[in-house]
């Protein structure tokens, strides 16, 4: 069985045909700075989530609301992104 890696569901032809197009479209020398613009929105939007989940936490503490749920949550996830760092990282190819 042959398995081929995808990333969110769209295989690497998939992918080098969608940057083909973009690069017709939108020419070489702009492709860098459209890419810019995208992980600058992307890191906007992560701080603005991250103010979000802040300022619920600290109302919910002033309000007397019990937020130690949270904190177990936390580090069942922190658990999993460690176990999956570990594991990818004897996948990773090294630079």
């Amino acid at each position: 069985m042959i398995t081929t890696a995808t990333f969110l569901f769209i295989s690497g032809g998939e992918i080098f045909f969608i940057l083909l197009i973009v690069v017709m479209v939108f020419g070489a020398k702009n492709v860098p700075e459209i890419a810019r613009g995208l992980g600058k929105g992307m890191r906007q939007i992560k701080d603005a989530t991250n103010d979000i989940k802040t300022e619920i936490t600290k109302s919910a503490e002033r309000n007397g609301l019990d937020t130690s749920i949270t904190d177990g949550v936390n580090e069942e996830l922190k658990k999993v992104k460690d176990d999956l760092e570990e594991f990818t990282g004897s996948v990773r190819r090294k630079l």
